[in-house]
This record gives structure tokens, sequence and C-alpha cells, in this order.
């Protein structure tokens, strides 16, 4: 009887990462949709044909009647009807079957901790257009600090990384709230932007987002002395000089050189959040160490090398990759609980 009142029941609770690589959602305790952030649009009619994987697809290799569309940029919405329509569709996928009655939701989104109002807005307008009734906003670094499984309400300091895909997010938390935090646009697309460049510049192959997202996850690594060194991958491109598909190997060595400059970068401004850190909070952080979350913290060997910068022990999460989702998912079945939690 209670499962026929839940079909008709019109508010539902969601909670969404909507992540510049990948967007999932948690909708009663369970990760139901983890896609990546990207939709396909018809030029002709402005019909979404596909979002997440099927669009992902698509990616790269549409004609001119179809466009593919990454909505999200540096974190943050850069196209906002097209992030309308990936949150409405996205949202699809939680049902098998058509409803009768579409419902109203309660969202709690993440969203970066160095967001401006303006970005904060057109995520809450997103939201709204994609059917919620109530909207909530929560910090990536606190999502991921809940989503791991820190109590953030005690009076103990925890150093949280979420290295995602457009931004890393570094943060010191302390009693339901962040103490001092470094937001910086440099995270995965950077990675995949720096491996195309190497691409072209050492071996004069072009390849696209997609091959260097492989690169990315087959031989990514940040230190050249790993000691399970993954072999070496077969990358497939067009030969600059002839024009000619042509296929090259790379190792895990080069890829360390190339995404070097980026990872300095992180490391910077880690450095940078440990000097603003409160010398309580930093000798909490001396004894519990650091936590790296988000897809950046899968880079082979970033463990090892934060930790030689910092002389700090550093942990990556049990599958960092939902580390936020669940965090998010978290803070939605505990909304009163947790006032950090943004509404309007």
């Amino acid at each position: 009887m209670s499962s026929f009142f839940n079909f008709f029941d019109l508010t539902h609770e969601i909670a969404i990462d909507l992540g510049t690589a990948n967007t999932l959602i948690v909708y009663n305790d369970q990760v139901v949709v983890d896609e990546p952030s990207i939709v396909a649009i018809e030029r002709s009619t402005n019909k979404v044909l596909a979002v997440g994987k099927r669009a992902m697809q698509m990616h790269e290799k549409t004609h001119d009647n179809i466009l593919t569309i990454r909505p999200l940029k540096d974190g943050v919405i850069a196209n906002f009807e097209a992030a309308e329509s990936m949150i409405r569709e996205m949202i699809k996928l939680l049902y098998d079957k058509k409803r009768w009655l579409t419902p109203s939701y309660r969202m709690v989104i993440c969203i970066p901790s160095g967001i401006t109002e303006v970005e904060k807005k057109a995520v809450f307008n997103s939201a709204e257009a994609a059917g919620a009734k109530e909207r909530y906003l929560i910090y990536e670094p606190m999502a991921a600090a809940l989503g791991i499984g820190i109590d953030v309400s005690e009076p103990v300091g925890n150093m949280v990384i979420d290295i995602g895909g457009g931004t890393t997010e570094i943060a010191v938390i302390a009693l339901m709230g962040i103490v001092c935090d470094q937001s910086i646009r440099v995270a995965g697309d950077e990675f995949t932007h720096n491996i195309i460049d190497y691409m072209r510049r050492e071996h004069n192959i072009l390849i696209g987002e997609r091959t260097a997202e492989k690169i990315k996850i087959n031989v990514g690594a940040a230190i050249t002395d790993l000691d399970n060194p993954p072999e070496d991958y077969a990358v497939n491109g067009r030969d600059l000089l002839s024009g000619i598909p042509k296929q090259v190997s790379v190792n895990y060595a080069e890829i360390s050189h190339c995404l070097d400059k980026s990872i300095a970068k992180i490391e910077e401004a880690i450095l940078k959040t440990l000097e603003i850190t409160p010398p309580e909070l930093s000798a909490d952080i001396y004894q519990r160490g650091i936590y790296l979350t988000g897809g950046g913290a899968l880079l082979r060997g970033l463990d090892k090398r934060i930790a030689a910068k910092t002389k700090l022990k550093v942990y990556v999460a049990d599958d960092p990759l939902r580390a936020v989702v669940r965090g998010t998912g978290i803070a939605l079945k505990n909304i009163s609980t947790f006032k950090f939690l943004m509404n309007k």
C-alpha cells in the first residue's frame, strides 16, 4: 500500500554533485545516476538528443546539425539552458517508467567554495527550472568531508582536498564550517589539456579530449618512480605533418612530466592554505593528515608527491569519485542539522 502512495508522492529528495566532468545523483540513499556532464542538442530544433554517456559517445564526432555541450566550466555553469536541459534529463533517469504526474524536488546541490554570488544564482535558477521546490547548496569540501566519514561538528581541524574536473578545492574544516580554503581552477580538465598539448608538441599528433582522458586514466601519474608502473599506452590520432591517422606509444613518465606544472600549482595552493591555518588547527592536521577526494585523487603517486611536499600524511579516500555526492546525500538526510547549507 505504501508503494502505491509513494507513486503519487509529488516531492522527491535528491542530492546532486553537479561536476564539470561528471554529474552524480543520489536518490533513496543510492547513487542512481553517474554520467558525464554533457548534453547533445539538435541545432535545427533545439531538441535534446542525449545526455551523459550517450552524449559523450557523440562528442567530437558530430556533424553540423548536432552540437555537444559541456554546460559547466571550471566548476560553474557556463551555459544556463544546456545545464537546465541536462539536469532535467538526468533526473528522468531516476525512474524506470514514465510517470503520470511530474514530481517537484527538494534538491541539495554541491558547488565549489570559490563560487561567486552570480554563479550561485545560476545554480539556483537551473535547479528551479528543472523542478526544484526547495533548493540547498553545499560547498564541495564540506560534502567531501561528510562523504568520507569525518565528523565535521567536532572542534578538530581536518584538511580535505577535492580535485575535480574543473576546480581543486582545498579546505580546513572544523565546527561545521570552513575555517580557511583555496579554490583554484586547476584540476582534471587542465590535466587533459596538458596531455593534448604535450602530444601535439612532442609526438606531432593531434588527439581529442576523449583520447586525452583515456591516456590520463591508463598512464596518468604525478611522479616518475612508481612502485607498480602501468604498461605503455598506444595512442591513436592524426599526424600533424602528413594529416594521416597514426599510432604512437606513451609511458607514465612522459605524462608525469607533462602534468608537472599543473600539479605544482595545486601544491602551491595547499601550502598557501596551510600557511593561513590557525595554529591549533595546524596541530590537528599534523596528527590527522590530509584527505584526498575527487577524480584527481586517482592520479598515480599524487598522494606521495603531496606528502613529500608537505611532510604530512596523505590519505586517498575510498571511492574518491563518489565521496562528494555521498556527503551531499548525508546533508540531504539531515538538512535541519547542517546549518551551513545555503537556501534561497
